[in-house]
C-alpha cells in the first residue's frame, strides 16, 4: 500500500498513476474522503474520552444537584463515546479497505498505455537463419517429442488441459536449468531457499496478489490457504511483522518452488505446448533494500537476468513495461523475452518489478536506523521460469536432425553432456 501522508499531500499524482494504470481514479477521492473521517472521528473520540475522564474527577468532589448534573452529563457522554468508537473503527476499516485496492505509484518514467505500448530498451543475439541452414525449425513440443522429453496428452489424461509430464531428459534438463541457476544466484550473494507452495492469506494480499490477480490464484478453501504462483510470496512474507537492522540490508534470496496459476485470462493463448501451463518450477530472486537504494537494486536484478539468458545462448531484448501492464505492486517492471523461432516472436522469460514499499507497508516490515524505524523496500525478479525456458533452448538450439545443442553453462549439470539426441521417431 502506499503512504497516506503522500496521498494527503499529492493526490494529483495517485490520480495520475491510477490513471495511467488504467484503474479507478476515483477511488482516489473515495479515500481520501474515507481517511479524513477516520481521523475526525478519532479526534472526536479523544476530545469525548478526554471529557469522560475529567468528568469522573469531578463526581468524586461534586455533590447534591451539581453530582446529578454531572452524573447525567457522565451518561450522555457514555453514550457517544461508545458512538464515536464505532465511527471511529468503521472509517478506518473503510480506509484500509479502499487503500488495499489502490495500486502502487508507478514510476515517472514507466511508459504509458497497455500491454503493446512497452518501450525496447535493448536487443542481444541474433535470430538464426534456419533457412540458410537448410532446413525448417520445429516446435518446441515437436522436438520434445523426438527428445522424449515432453508428453502432454498424458498430462492431460492425468490432470487436463494445460498440464504436462517432462520426461527423460527432460525431467535432466530442468534439473539442470534449476541447478545453473542457483548456481548464478549463490554466487550474486543470494541465499538459496527452499519456499512453502502454501501461503495463508495474509501473505497473498500483503504482496498483492488478491487483488487483479485474484482470478488467477488457486483457494483450497477447507484450510483457507492459497497455491503461490511464484515464491515472490513467501519469500516477501518471511519477514512479515518484523523489524531488521538497516546493517543487515541489502538482503537476497534465491527462491525455488513449484507454482501454480489458472491462466483464467489466456482462454485460447498458447494451448500447444509447455509455454503457458498451470503448473511450473521457477527459480526467483528476491531483495529487500533501503528504499533509496531500489532503483540501483532493479538494475542489478536485471543484469542478473541478462547474465542468465546470456549464458544460455538465448537471443533476446529487454523491454519496459507500459503502465497498464504492471502488476499492482510494481512501480516499475523490465521483461527479459527471448526469441522463439517458430512463432517468428518474442516471449517473456523472465521479468523483475520494483515494488518500492508497497509489499512492506501491507505487510508490516519495517528496517531500523539507530532510533529510527521505517518501512523499506521489496524488488523481485524471475530467473528461471523453467517451461517457458525449455521452450527457448529446444528452438534456439535445435538441429536439422532433431537434436538440440546443449548450452555450455548446462553442460556440467547434464553429465557432460553436448547434445541431446532424438529417441523416437
Amino acid at each position: 500500500m502506499i503512504d497516506l501522508r503522500l496521498l494527503r499531500e499529492d493526490p494529483d499524482r495517485v490520480r495520475a498513476s491510477q490513471r495511467a494504470r488504467g484503474e479507478d481514479v476515483a477511488l482516489v477521492d473515495s479515500l481520501l474522503s474515507a481517511d479524513e473521517r477516520r481521523r475526525s472521528s478519532g479526534v472526536r473520540f479523544d476530545e469525548l474520552r478526554a471529557e469522560q475522564k475529567g468528568l469522573g474527577k469531578l463526581i468524586g468532589k461534586a455533590a447534591g444537584d451539581e453530582k446529578a448534573e454531572l452524573l447525567k452529563r457522565a451518561e450522555q457522554l457514555k453514550t457517544d463515546v461508545k458512538a464515536a468508537d464505532a465511527e471511529r473503527d468503521a472509517a478506518d476499516a473503510e480506509t484500509q479497505e479502499l487503500l488495499q485496492r489502490l495500486g502502487n505509484l508507478v514510476h515517472p518514467d514507466v511508459p504509458v498505455g497497455g500491454e503493446e505500448d512497452f518501450v525496447t530498451l535493448e536487443t542481444h543475439g541474433t535470430h538464426r537463419d534456419f533457412a540458410a541452414e537448410g532446413f525448417e525449425p520445429k516446435d518446441h513440443l515437436e522436438l520434445g517429442q523426438l527428445l522424449g522429453a515432453i508428453d502432454v496428452e498424458r498430462g492431460a489424461k492425468v490432470s487436463g488441459s494445460r498440464f504436462y509430464f517432462l520426461t527423460g531428459v527432460g525431467a535432466l534438463l530442468e534439473l539442470a536449468l534449476v541447478n545453473a541457476a542457483i548456481a548464478q544466484a549463490t554466487a550474486a550473494g543470494f541465499t538459496p531457499m527452499l519456499t512453502p507452495a502454501l501461503v495463508r492469506p495474509q501473505s497473498m494480499a500483503g504482496t498483492g496478489f488478491l487483488g487483479q490477480a485474484a482470478q488467477d490464484v488457486y483457494h483450497l478453501d477447507k484450510d483457507d490457504l492459497y497455491l503461490v504462483g511464484t515464491s515472490e510470496v513467501p519469500l516477501a512474507a518471511y519477514h512479515m511483522d518484523e523489524i531488521l537492522d538497516a546493517e543487515r540490508l541489502p538482503l537476497r534470496y534465491a527462491g525455488f518452488s513449484p507454482c501454480f496459476r489458472r491462466e483464467a485470462g489466456s482462454h485460447g493463448k498458447d494451448t500447444r505446448g509447455i509455454f503457458r501451463v498451470h503448473q511450473f518450477d521457477k527459480v526467483e530472486m528476491f531483495s529487500y533494500v533501503l528504499p533509496e537504494d531500489t532503483q540501483a537494486e532493479h538494475q542489478r536484478l536485471l543484469e542478473w537476468e541478462k547474465q542468465w539468458l546470456t549464458s544460455l545462448e538465448l537471443p533476446f531484448r529487454v523491454i519496459d513495461v507500459a503502465s497498464a501492464d504492471l502488476g499492482s505492486s510494481a512501480a516499475r517492471k523490465y521483461d527479459c523475452e527471448a526469441w522463439i523461432p517458430t512463432q517468428g516472436k518474442y516471449r517473456e522469460l523472465t521479468s523483475t518489478s520494483d515494488c518500492t514499499e508497497f509489499q512492506s507497508r501491507r505487510l508490516s516490515i519495517r528496517v531500523r536506523e539507530g532510533k529510527k524505524v521505517r518501512p523499506l523496500a521489496t524488488l523481485n525478479g524471475t530467473l528461471c521460469a523453467v517451461p517457458r525456458t525449455i521452450v527457448a533452448i529446444l528452438e534456439n538450439h535445435q538441429q536439422a536432425d532433431g537434436s538440440v545443442r546443449v548450452p555450455e553453462v548446462l553442460r556440467p549439470y547434464l553429465g557432460g553432456r553436448e547434445v541431446l539426441e532424438p529417441v523416437a521417431k
